[in-house]
């Protein structure tokens, strides 16, 4: 595929300096920019591979001033990593639709209660249970199990060895990535009087709604009973744990490795760092953002306010408090002398206090 600066230029409501008719066939990193290559420059710390790069053409913001001399074509947009990112998706459609596949891969196995759409890819070794429905333009990956009377939506990606349980309901467009679990128990188990658990049944199922992307290796666990939830443009990154009558909210995004416990509800568009941990039974602010390895264990009331740390707090009383740890070795030395100061003048207080007046 091959475009001309200006065709890029119209598609991304860009203006060009420079020569509009130089042409590019991929897209590449500003450092790694070769000639026939298209790429962008936002984050200031990298302005100076623009003055190095032998991209044909570099996508950059409006309001951007170069410092040198540039010999790239550059393309002028408002929000120059929006831009990119667009241009990426465009050109994975591209590819996607060029290796694109419908039918059904044999072996794999479709029960004939399933009803499946139109246009819609089934790999080898997957298995549809019974009363399953997928929808038009669907692509189930091979070694995925979908289990009995569930339901996948329009356009949705289904990527290799995905394991869908039962009576889980998937919306449009929806992208799941390799090895991730939907639907197994909850974490539910009741302690008996001789210190043994009994499993509670979990007869709930997961609904995932329009927009979502789940990373790979993550696990939803269906409700203890109703649903747990994964709401509206919500995007999940690997690794992630997502507990029994969970609810994330519409347009939130959680890093790798964070655990939700069960019952907990997130507002819309909240955005939660790796390794976060939040208990049990909370709810959390719409717009709430929390920092890396935060631990969070109550509930927070305010709209768009950030947590860090473990116990969480706010963002400014952590970085104050941050400060004053690196300082505890220092502290520690101080605390020290002046105990050792104190010590001393103890001491002369005494042996003044024992001579003969």
């Amino acid at each position: 595929m091959q475009f001309t600066a200006k065709q890029i230029s119209e598609f991304i409501n860009g203006t060009i300096e420079g020569d509009e008719n130089v042409s590019v066939n991929e897209l590449s990193k500003i450092e790694n920019g070769k000639p026939g290559s298209l790429c962008f420059l936002s984050n200031p710390k990298y302005e100076n591979y623009l003055y190095l790069t032998n991209a044909s053409v570099v996508i950059v913001g409006n309001d951007f001033v170069p410092s040198h001399q540039v010999t790239s074509t550059l393309i002028r947009v408002a929000d120059p990593y929006s831009a990119f990112s667009v241009l990426l998706e465009k050109y994975n459609e591209a590819v996607n639709q060029a290796n694109a596949s419908t039918g059904i891969e044999q072996p794999s196995f479709i029960h004939p209660t399933a009803k499946i759409g139109k246009n819609v890819f089934i790999g080898a070794f997957a298995y549809i249970a019974e009363n399953v429905v997928v929808g038009d333009n669907s692509r189930i990956s091979a070694q995925v199990f979908v289990g009995a009377d569930s339901e996948i939506g329009k356009n949705c990606s289904i990527f290799p060895g995905v394991k869908i349980y039962s009576r889980s309901v998937l919306g449009n467009n929806i992208i799941i990535h390799s090895n991730t679990v939907i639907g197994s128990d909850g974490f539910g188990f009741a302690p008996q009087g001789d210190g043994t658990y009994t499993k509670i049944a979990q007869i709930g199922n997961v609904v995932i709604e329009d927009d979502v992307e789940i990373g790979a290796n993550t696990a939803i666990d269906r409700a203890t009973m109703g649903s747990t939830f994964i709401r509206k443009g919500v995007k999940l990154d690997n690794l992630i744990q997502i507990a029994h009558n969970v609810d994330i909210g519409a347009h939130s995004v959680i890093a790798a490795q964070t655990g939700v416990s069960g019952s907990s509800k997130t507002g819309e568009r909240c955005v939660i760092g790796g390794q976060v941990g939040i208990a049990g039974h909370l709810s959390l602010a719409k717009g709430t953002q929390i920092g890396a390895q935060a631990g969070i264990n109550f509930n927070t009331t305010e709209e768009n306010k950030q947590w860090h740390g473990s116990p969480a707090q706010p963002l400014r009383d952590w970085m104050r408090a941050s400060v004053i740890f690196k300082q505890l070795p220092s502290v520690e030395k101080r605390i020290a002398s002046l105990e050792s100061k104190i010590k001393e003048l103890t001491l002369i207080i005494e042996q003044n206090s024992t001579l003969p007046r």
